[in-house]
């Protein structure tokens, strides 16, 4: 299978905050094979994100005020179970109480028949949509391979993508990958095994890591009458990402993103237990410094822009030396990514430094309040710790975007209190704030077995949906329960708009964080508009002049000896 066409697509819905990622690198390395390879993003364009807006402005117009607070977050679970079982129905009264009891365990209330229509409505246009992108994409590419990154919320339209190709050309060699099989997807659980029995349209899936799958696959190199591929059918040799060039994005409208996308390791070193980040992605490893400077170097020069996203799960083992290596080369480009609160980012000399190498926003996994559920997550940290880096980075004016789990198992009423009481008294030092309600999965996360021993595992929906819903949803009795759960959520965004904290979606959303951010702090970092700008470079990053303070009487080192 040399030469071959490829088209790999990502497919609504996914936030286009960075062009695709692991498309983009899995196209750079497909390249050197001699592939033509294809890139297509649909969350770019206008006419769906049309749809789901509107989706989202019909439920925030129909679901009671207490239960719509944070609608954009868990409303996507709605969209993605509409979206699924839409094209599998039979029968339409079935259907219509499936989509009923779907939107009563998630908002805990009942719409009219009128209402529900409204929503049906805007699915199906999705469909003729997509239906009508798909036909242009594989018409004008002739595609001999189609491959799509799917994760959670993008699972309805691949489906739908993937048996059309088949339908349009049956000869055509269909590959699905992507963060799905980390969650909902992950093998050995049900909704795995119940997914090769109804997916007969996808001819190869391929789980973890897929650069020397892929390439291995187009070359011939793996099984013919296998159908499944991981880690195991290349030894467990995880890629020396060394070897790796940059992702390429030269197929892609980079306008109508606001970061670019990079990375400098791959899995995590650390087991958080609600994670799934080591068992997917298997040993962790890192590029140097240097050569992460390198590659956001050869970025620039070819699509123009400084501002970068790492789309690491961590940044912690690799950010000073990064940090160091972009000063050294006196280089402006400013980066965020996902950082562990951990002793160092405590230190305010360290900040500083990632500061003035570029380091503009954190996004942080703080996750709880409770001392008591922070260890039963194993997250290894002290709330002094929290407070520490949350206030260290605020001060070199770091944003600082954390990231809360609401309703782990055994969290109470106390629990959830104390989180509330920890981001009021962090407020000003909290540039933004999100929350998630705890998802559980059979198997996949790291202690998923573990909570099955200690709680009962239910479906969620009926058995009987299981032929429209295709995955299936687990939660585990006790509590706190669903509905407890998820008026948490409500209850946190609440406590977020009483306090002014934002949690920006839209790229005005963002203007007026950042506006706020600015005013909290000297040394505030250039908003994400002025960064955006690609017909001028911002090196203020160079000139900050941290204060002889900087370091943080508080610290002790005692008090993190893990």
């Amino acid at each position: 299978m040399e030469n071959e066409r490829v088209l790999l697509m990502l497919l609504p819905f996914w936030d286009p905050q960075v062009p695709p990622l692991g498309i983009s690198c899995l196209k750079s390395w497909l390249n050197r094979q001699h592939h033509r390879v294809t890139l297509a993003d649909a969350n770019i364009e206008a006419h769906f994100r049309e749809i789901q807006d509107s989706y989202y402005q019909l439920l925030e117009k129909y679901i009671p005020g207490k239960w719509r607070e944070h609608l954009r977050n868990i409303g996507h679970e709605v969209l993605r179970n509409h979206m699924t079982a839409h094209p599998r129905y039979t029968d339409e009264k079935a259907y219509m109480e499936l989509f009923e009891d779907i939107i009563f365990k998630t908002f805990f209330t009942t719409l009219a028949e009128p209402q529900i229509r409204e929503l049906e409505d805007l699915v199906v246009e999705f469909y003729q949509r997509l239906e009508n992108y798909m036909e242009e994409w594989l018409e004008k590419e002739k595609p001999t391979v189609l491959g799509l990154s799917v994760y959670s919320g993008t699972i309805a339209a691949s489906l739908f993508a993937f048996k059309l190709a088949k339908e349009i050309n049956p000869s055509i060699l269909t590959v699905m990958g992507g963060g799905i099989f980390s969650g909902e997807l992950a093998m050995g659980s049900p909704n795995f095994e119940f997914f090769l029995e109804q997916t007969p349209y996808i001819d190869k899936i391929i789980v973890g890591e897929g650069e020397v799958l892929f390439s291995k696959l187009l070359a011939g190199q793996l099984a013919a009458g296998k159908r499944v591929f991981t880690l195991g059918d290349q030894g467990r040799e995880v890629l020396d990402l060394a070897s790796v060039g940059i992702p390429d994005f030269s197929d892609l409208d980079l306008r109508y993103y606001p970061h670019l996308a990079a990375y400098t390791s791959r899995s995590c070193p650390f087991q958080c237990s609600f994670c799934v980040e080591t068992v997917y992605w298997g040993r962790y490893r890192k590029k140097s410094g240097m050569h992460i400077a390198r590659e956001l170097q050869q970025m620039h020069e070819a699509h123009g822009g400084q501002v970068f996203v790492m789309c690491d799960s961590l940044l912690n083992p690799v950010i000073t030396e990064l940090a160091e290596a972009l000063l050294h080369r006196e280089a402006s480009f400013y980066w965020d990514g996902y950082l562990r609160a951990d002793p160092a980012v405590g230190d305010r000399e360290n900040t500083f430094l990632w500061r003035r190498g570029g380091f503009y926003r954190a996004r942080l996994g703080l996750e709880s309040g409770s001392e008591q559920v922070l260890e039963a997550m194993g997250k290894k940290i002290s709330l002094v710790q929290l407070k520490q880096a949350v206030s260290s980075l605020a001060y070199a004016g770091i944003k600082t975007t954390t990231m809360w789990v609401i309703g782990y198992p055994g969290e109470t009423e106390a629990d959830f209190q104390k989180t509330l009481d920890l981001i009021e008294e962090l407020r000003d030092d909290i540039y933004e704030a999100d929350c998630n309600p705890f998802w559980y999965f059979l198997t996949g996360q790291v202690n998923s077995s573990g909570w099955a021993q200690k709680n009962k595992s239910l479906l969620l929906y009926p058995e009987s949906a299981k032929e429209m819903l295709l995955l299936q949803t687990w939660i585990l009795e006790g509590e706190p329960s669903r509905k407890e759960t998820f008026r948490r959520v409500n209850r946190f965004a609440a406590h977020l708009r009483k306090l002014g904290i934002p949690n920006p979606y839209t790229l005005q959303d963002f203007y007026r964080a950042d506006e706020r951010w600015k005013k909290l702090h000297k040394h505030a970092v250039p908003s994400l508009v002025e960064l955006s700008n690609r017909d001028r470079i911002i090196d203020e990053n160079l000139k900050i002049n941290p204060l002889l303070t900087a370091g943080n009487p508080l610290y002790k080192e005692s008090e993190f000896d893990f």
